[in-house]
């Protein structure tokens, strides 16, 4: 080097680091063409650290404070210069802050559904997402495996890495939790602490620690939460034959006040859907009194679509009752099985 290039160098008295907002990691002094004087101050601020790198290699780490670069202040620097003049000299050397904030808010979730053995459902696929915070933990690893000599490396850069490993975290837990699927909203913070400790070591593989994580919810693809949701209403109607009785039982109020509508009810009986004998149960139900043997549903209906054309009354001595289609005396003016009334 010319003696003119050495004193066209400039000497850095002081280093610090101001950071210039949320999200940066970590941030490399400028140094080109500059040599830090020896005897300088370094400042490293609450909530940083400082690491000098000497040829590539980590060297000496800086706590929050205010530092008098010496000898006694750096003593793997000197041991890899090997310096011979008690570091009296200016030296070069790259220096890299480090912010140890604890980075919050920072969001996780499933791109596509995941597949999962489930207790009760066989496979299913899940969707979920939820929220984690992070601090730079090992700023010689993070340097080394991340930022690298980038002049700054921020929370963006580094996201898309962790979201992987997170989701791998995610599958694994979930492979050992064997929690069913309809258990796993009562359970979601004890499957977060799961979650986190599959994580945490891929975080630290990068020199940073987890310090919190949560699983806001955990939900079915569209298609597979309808097919769930006809289950529970399968599950909440209980009995389908009671279901189905009560059903038919508030139908007949609606039927005989609309013109026709027991002559159409009846014929819908003798069109063997089998309702006469629902409709009998559920009136056994509600009045108390045993049952008749049921008729046959052909001629019932037959009966009955007779009579409806007729007018009511079949011909002959006999008839059959518009309501449950018992065989009554032609002038019966009451069913005796049911006590509807009868024209």
């Amino acid at each position: 080097m010319a003696l003119g290039d050495f004193l066209r160098k400039q000497f850095i008295d002081v280093i610090q680091w101001t950071e210039s907002g949320p999200g940066v990691l970590m941030y490399r002094f400028p140094m080109q063409d500059m040599e830090i004087q020896s005897g300088g101050q370094l400042t490293v601020r609450e909530s940083q650290l400082a690491l000098f790198v000497n040829e590539g290699r980590a060297a000496d780490l800086f706590s929050p404070g205010l530092h008098t670069l010496v000898t006694a202040n750096l003593p793997l620097l000197t041991n890899l210069q090997n310096w011979d003049k008690a570091f009296q000299s200016p030296f070069k050397s790259d220096v890299y802050f480090f912010s140890t904030r604890v980075q919050t808010g920072q969001r996780w979730g499933t791109q596509q559904p995941i597949t999962i053995r489930d207790k009760e459902f066989g496979a299913v696929r899940l969707r979920a997402f939820g929220m984690y915070a992070f601090r730079v933990s090992d700023p010689a690893v993070f340097q080394a495996k991340v930022g690298a000599t980038d002049a700054a490396y921020t929370v963006a850069q580094i996201d898309p890495a962790l979201r992987n490993a997170i989701m791998s975290g995610f599958t694994s837990a979930f492979a050992s939790a064997q929690v069913p699927f309809l258990d796993m909203a009562a359970n979601q913070a004890e499957l977060a602490k799961q979650i986190a400790t599959s994580v945490q070591p891929a975080f630290a593989e990068l020199g940073l620690a987890l310090e919190s994580f949560t699983v806001e919810n955990l939900s079915l693809p569209d298609e597979l939460q309808k097919r769930l949701d006809e289950r529970i209403s399968m599950n909440m109607i209980g009995d389908l034959r009671q279901y189905t009785q009560f059903q038919a039982a508030q139908s007949i109020p609606i039927a005989a006040a609309n013109t026709g509508g027991m002559a159409g009810l009846a014929a819908g009986i003798g069109a063997g859907v089998g309702l006469g004998g629902i409709v009998s149960d559920a009136m056994r139900g509600a009045t108390g009194t045993p049952a008749p043997a049921a008729p046959n549903n052909a001629a019932v209906g037959a009966g009955a679509a007779a009579g409806a054309v007729a007018g009511g009354t079949p011909s002959g001595d006999t008839k059959f009752c518009m309501n449950c289609g018992a065989k009554l005396p032609a002038a019966a003016k009451f069913c005796s099985s049911c006590g509807a009334p009868q024209s």
